[in-house]
C-alpha cells in the first residue's frame, strides 16, 4: 500500500509537469532536492521489482538534469541541493552536468572533496577517486549522501581491500535500507565474499538478497555471482544450505539456477555437485517435474559419463532431443557421446611398426573445451545483462568511437542533458538529451550474442539484450568500481 502511495505521488508530479508549458515551470520552480527525492522513490520501487516504474525514472532523470544545468550559486547555498547534485550523479545522472554544476557551487571543503571524488569516479579515474574519498567517513554524512558514498567507496576498494569494502557496503545498507542502494550493496557483497572464500558471508548475503530483491531488474547479476560463488565455494557450501537458499525462489528461477550450477559443475569436473543440481532441476517443485528438460538430462549425464553405468548413460544421451538444445549444448552432447564411446571401445590392436605419438582420449574435464560459456543456451533469471566490466564510466560526448555509457539517444552535442537506460529502452530521447561516451579502458564488453544464449537477430531477444544493456548502464553509476 505504501509503495502504491509513493508511486502515486511520483505519477502526480509527472502529470503536473507534463507538456511543454508546465514542464519548464516545474523544473524552474521545484528545488533540485525535491526532484532528486522523487527520483530516489521511483528507483526504490524498481529495486523492489516494479519494472513499470522504469519510464518514470527516465523522465525524472531528464527533469533533474535540466534543473541542475540551470541551477546557480544561489541554489547551491541550500546544502540539500548540493547533496542532491551528488546523489543525482551517483543515481545514473550525467557526469558532465555534475561537473559543470559543481564548478558553480559554493560549498564547504568536505562537500567539494566528495564532489571531486565522485567526478573522478564517474570519469574513470579510480585512483584519484579513492584518494579524494579516503578520509570521508560515510557514517558522519547525512544518510542520503552517506549511503551512496559508502557504496562507491566499497566498490572502489573491492579488489585491493575486500574486507574494508564489505564493511563499507554494510554501512551503505545501514544508511539506506530497502532501497536501490541496499540492493546494489548486497549484490556486490555476494561476489566479494565468494572471491575472499568467505562462505558464511556469501550464504548470508545471498539469503538476504533472495528474500528482498529477487525481482529486481538487476537480479540476473546476482544470479551470475551466486552461481559462480557456489562453484568457487563448493567445498564450504553444503547442499542443504544451497537448497535452503533456492527454496526461497519461485520454481522457474530455482530450476534455472540449478541448471546453470549443474552445467558449470559438470564442466569443472565437480560430479557430486553436478549430479545434485541436475537432480534438483529435474525434480522441480509443486508437482512440476522437469525430467523431460533435455538440458537437465544432458547435465546429469555429464556427471556420470565415466561411471560404471556407462551403458545406461549412453542410452540416456541417445534419447536427448538435440533440437531442443542450444548449439553450445549440442557440442557438449557430442563431446559426452564421444567420451562414452571411448570408455566402452575395445583396445586397439598393436600396430606392426612403432607408432608415432597418439592423441590421448579426451578426459571428462576437457568437455569445457567445446564451450567456455557457462551461460550459453540457458535463460537468464531476469531479463538484464550481466554486470559489465566495472571500469566503464562516463565522460562527455564527442568521442563517437567509444560505446555510450549513460545514453538514451545518438550523440547530440547541442546540449548536455541527462539520459537514462530506461529512456533508451523506450526509444530515442528528446533532442535535449545527448549521449555520454564511455571512458573505459578496461576489458572489452562481452558481445550481446553471448549474453544468456540470446540471438541478437531475433526481435524478442534483441529487445531483451537492449534492455539488459541499458539497465546495466545506470547500475554502474550505483557503485560499479572502475579498475
Amino acid at each position: 500500500m505504501r509503495g502504491a502511495t509513493i508511486i502515486g505521488r511520483a505519477i502526480g508530479l509527472l502529470l503536473l509537469t507534463a507538456g511543454p508549458p508546465s514542464t519548464g515551470f516545474a523544473e524552474e520552480s521545484l528545488q533540485p532536492y525535491q526532484l532528486v527525492r522523487s527520483l530516489q522513490l521511483v528507483q526504490d520501487r524498481i529495486a523492489a521489482g516494479d519494472h513499470a516504474a522504469l519510464p518514470m525514472q527516465a523522465k525524472l532523470l531528464e527533469m533533474v538534469d535540466t534543473r541542475l544545468r540551470k541551477a546557480d550559486a544561489e541554489d547551491f547555498k541550500e546544502p540539500k541541493n548540493f547533496r542532491a547534485l551528488l546523489v543525482y550523479g551517483m543515481s545514473g545522472g550525467n557526469p558532465v552536468t555534475v561537473e559543470a554544476a559543481t564548478s558553480r557551487a559554493e560549498a564547504d571543503p568536505q562537500s567539494h572533496a566528495i564532489a571531486k571524488g565522485i567526478i573522478d569516479y564517474l570519469n574513470g579515474r579510480p585512483a584519484k577517486a579513492i584518494e579524494a574519498l579516503k578520509p570521508i567517513d560515510p557514517m558522519t554524512l547525512p544518510s542520503d549522501l552517506g549511503a551512496f558514498v559508502a557504496l562507491v567507496k566499497g566498490s572502489l576498494l573491492a579488489t585491493d581491500e575486500p574486507a574494508e569494502a564489505l564493511a563499507l557496503l554494510d554501512d551503505a545498507r545501514l544508511l539506506s535500507p530497502g532501497t536501490l542502494v541496499e540492493e546494489a550493496a548486497l549484490r556486490r557483497s555476494v561476489g566479494i565474499a565468494a572471491a575472499r572464500g568467505d562462505a558464511a558471508r556469501f550464504a548470508l548475503a545471498s539469503t538476504q538478497y533472495v528474500a528482498s530483491y529477487l525481482y529486481s531488474p538487476y537480479a540476473s547479476q546476482f544470479a551470475d555471482s551466486f552461481v559462480s560463488g557456489i562453484i568457487t565455494l563448493h567445498m564450504a557450501i553444503s547442499q542443504d544450505k544451497l537448497a535452503d537458499i533456492t527454496a526461497m525462489m519461485d520454481p522457474e528461477r530455482e530450476k534455472v539456477i540449478y541448471l546453470r550450477i549443474a552445467r558449470r559443475a559438470a564442466i569443472d569436473g565437480l560430479t557430486d555437485l553436478s549430479a545434485f543440481a541436475a537432480a534438483r532441476a529435474e525434480q522441480g517443485r509443486n508437482g512440476n517435474n522437469n525430467e523431460n528438460d533435455p538440458r537437465a538430462q544432458l547435465y546429469s549425464s555429464l556427471s556420470t559419463v565415466t561411471s560404471g553405468t556407462i551403458d545406461d548413460v549412453r542410452a540416456k544421451l541417445g534419447k536427448i532431443d538435440r533440437s531442443r538444445l542450444s548449439q553450445s549444448d549440442r557440442d557438449l552432447l557430442d563431446a559426452a557421446q564421444a567420451i562414452a564411446g571411448e570408455v566402452v571401445a575395445p583396445p586397439a590392436p598393436l600396430p606392426a611398426q612403432e607408432p608415432g605419438p597418439a592423441a590421448a582420449p579426451k578426459p571428462e574435464t576437457e568437455i569445457a573445451a567445446t564451450d567456455k560459456s557457462d551461460e550459453a543456451g540457458l535463460p537468464p533469471v531476469e531479463g538484464v545483462m550481466s554486470e559489465q566490466p566495472a571500469a566503464e564510466a562516463s565522460a562527455p560526448a564527442a568521442m563517437p568511437s567509444e560505446a555510450p555509457a549513460v545514453a538514451a539517444a545518438p550523440p547530440d552535442t547541442s546540449s548536455a542533458a541527462s539520459a537514462s537506460p530506461a529512456a533508451a529502452a523506450q526509444g530515442p530521447a528528446p533532442a535535449a538529451a545527448p549521449a555520454v561516451a564511455s571512458a573505459s579502458t578496461d576489458a572489452p564488453v562481452p558481445q550481446p550474442a553471448s549474453a544468456g544464449g540470446l540471438d541478437p537477430h531475433d526481435p524478442t531477444d534483441a529487445a531483451m539484450l537492449n534492455t539488459r544493456h541499458q539497465l546495466d548502464l545506470i547500475d554502474q553509476m550505483l557503485g560499479a568500481a572502475p579498475k
